[in-house]
């Protein structure tokens, strides 16, 4: 005879089996994606776009082809990569942006991070017993920013309506895409996790578990994001009407703007924070302001390696580069043990010195021409030695080669001779790897843009608009002598880093990727492999990388793993037990590994007149021109 417990059990179990086999979602017929397969360098002769899903590859195509420019494809691919790439570059989060403008050969920044809301001070945090920004809560949100830089570069340099340029991202939400691997990676819970993110966050789990905790998401099913659509439809919208009142287009774009900071969006927001404890307001919205800027730059050769001021850490590529610039490494063989200790010292050295001196311009005084200079690149060079750290290097003085001279009060004074101490932080096993996605474009008529779109639902998303307002503040200290110290109105340092290189100052190639941390260490690989090591520019994306992780983490809780250095399988196979012998303490991650970067690149080829497109197969990365 049964018992009535095991019954009982049984009648669930069967339950739970038939609710999970009716909750399957349609397969997509014909689905390939490109994640994990290798391919040959995309040539073209007129234009040329490289992102992080191929059917944001194909929006920005499709306007290409009806006579857009470089500008408004990337409008029409940022938007498609928040609906399919949205649990890891969300609508409306960070957007930084380069810029190249043929008309006048100049590269251009645009300010792509939002600000600290009025209420979010230190002393705010610390009073609720943080002693770090937390995950999970509203209250790492960061006032949205890509609405604000889709309007600006459309007004300055675009030709299209918003409307036209949202058609493809409204259309991919409505009919849904094919759930890819990086997705399904992301969001590859065990049960138990599934129910508590339902349970703390409902609407984050209705719209991307839809509704289903118990069925976890399947490579290949029909994915939509209904709610997200209208959102953008009713920006749209908002243009559409201002139009057909006689409004030129730069009215109707000021009308998308207004209907996101101070309009219908903006009351949803604030009403949630309002309700759930947050901490955003109408003033905070309606205040919002960035612009363009003049980027950072330094050089390798005959190369100029541009970046976003030091509100991202773009300037990491640059400032590592010109460090290994005065050494042979060619002669030490591509990723031999001696090259990859060599590039990983001077990443270090970068690091130490993005850790010291980072921090959003209009707050700290940074030594941005100092760190640049080659006087301060050969003092850094200088310290590169035999055997690994052990722990984060001290960052240098790069002052005394500064044209403006050090206020006296400098907030980073504590800084310069600040030391990391490993026994003192937390060790993680958990690693950022796909946090952010990219997009790069080049056109006919040589224009170009690059750019690194992020942030992820680890906290509450607004309900009914599938805005997701990312947790970017969590790269804000509450240590008040850090650079990138809480600070109301003032920009974390945020990791996204789009880069363009210009050669003896024409265009050469605008690239980027996702990965957090590992982003400057990615784009510098790429950019070695293909530079000083001549490498076909796919086969330089494929081959396999390293990433040191030798500092705080960027997010909170500022992990550190002292003397830490990760190796793709192949690259621990052939040199781990050197690289151990030089000091570091080594880890070994998958052939292919998303969590070393997905690099996406269009080059100008000298030689040939071409436009060559690069796609990292470490994610769904997808290059093609015409």
């Amino acid at each position: 005879m049964f018992s009535n417990q095991f019954l009982k059990s049984t009648f669930c179990l069967v339950l739970f089996s038939v609710l999970y086999s009716c909750s399957s979602r349609p397969l997509v017929e014909g689905f390939k994606d490109p994640q994990g397969s290798l391919r040959e360098t995309a040539k073209a002769k007129e234009f040329m776009v490289s992102t992080g899903h191929p059917l944001a590859t194909k929006a920005a195509l499709e306007v290409l082809e009806a006579g857009g420019n470089a500008f408004d494809a990337s409008v029409a691919a940022l938007l498609v990569l928040n609906v399919t790439n949205g649990e890891a570059a969300s609508f409306p989060s960070v957007a930084p942006t380069l810029v190249y403008s043929a008309k006048n050969g100049e590269v251009e920044g645009y300010i792509g991070a939002g600000k600290a809301p009025k209420k979010a001070t230190i002393e705010f945090f610390k009073s609720k017993g943080h002693k770090v920004i937390p995950k999970n809560s509203i209250l790492n949100q960061l006032l949205p920013s890509s609405p604000d830089v889709i309007v600006a570069l459309l007004k300055k340099y675009g030709t299209k309506s918003f409307s036209e340029l949202a058609g493809p991202a409204i259309q991919t939400a409505k009919q849904g895409f094919p759930a890819h691997r990086i997705l399904v990676k992301n969001l590859d819970l065990p049960l138990y996790k599934r129910l508590g993110f339902t349970i703390l966050m409902p609407y984050n789990s209705e719209v991307y578990l839809e509704k289903k905790w118990w069925y976890p998401i399947r490579h290949g099913e029909l994915t939509k994001r209904e709610d997200l659509a209208k959102t953008l439809e009713s920006l749209a919208e908002a243009e559409t009407i201002v139009i057909k009142n006689g409004g030129n287009r730069n009215k109707g774009l000021d009308a998308v703007r207004d209907y996101f900071y101070v309009g219908p969006i903006a009351k949803k927001i604030v009403d949630f924070h309002s309700e759930e404890g947050g901490l955003i307001t109408s003033e905070d919205l309606k205040n919002y302001d960035a612009g363009f800027e003049t980027p950072l730059v330094g050089s390798f050769g005959n190369f100029q390696i541009y970046a976003n001021d030091t509100w991202s850490q773009g300037a990491v590529v640059p400032l590592t580069l010109q460090i290994l610039e005065g050494i042979d490494l060619k002669k030490m063989g591509h990723n031999s043990p001696e090259y990859i200790h060599t590039v990983t010292q001077a990443i270090e050295l970068a690091m130490a010195d993005r850790e010291a001196y980072f921090g959003d311009p209009e707050f700290v005084n940074v030594p941005s021409n100092g760190l640049l200079s080659k006087e301060y690149a050969k003092l850094r060079r200088n310290l590169i030695q035999k055997k690994a750290f052990g722990k984060t290097p001290e960052a240098g003085n790069p002052w005394q080669f500064e044209k403006i001279k050090k206020k006296s009060q400098s907030k980073l004074d504590p800084m310069i001779n600040r030391k990391l101490d490993g026994d003192n932080l937390a060790v993680s096993e958990i690693r950022y790897g796909k946090d952010t996605t990219y997009l790069s474009i080049v056109d006919k008529d040589g224009n170009a843009i690059s750019l690194t779109p992020s942030d992820f639902p680890q906290s509450p998303m607004v309900p009914g608009t599938g805005l997701t307002l990312g947790i970017r503040m969590t790269q804000f200290r509450l240590d008040p002598n850090h650079p990138s110290s809480l600070v109301p109105g003032k920009r974390p340092r945020i990791t996204p880093n789009p880069s363009m290189v210009l050669k003896n100052g024409k265009l050469f190639m605008s690239f980027g990727t996702p990965g957090g941390d590992v982003q400057t260490q990615a784009m510098i690989q790429y950019f070695l492999n293909l530079i000083v090591f001549g490498m076909d520019p796919q086969k330089a994306v494929e081959a396999p990388r390293f990433r040191s992780i030798n500092w705080e983490d960027s997010f909170s809780p500022h992990t550190y793993t002292a003397g830490g250095l990760e190796l793709e399988e192949n690259l621990y196979e052939n040199v781990g037990k050197q690289m151990k012998e030089l000091g570091y303490d080594v880890y070994k991650k998958g052939k292919l590994d998303n969590d070393f970067g997905s690099v996406c690149a269009v080059i100008k080829d000298e030689s040939s007149g071409l436009l060559l497109g690069v796609a990292d197969p470490r994610e769904e990365s997808y290059a093609e021109g015409r």
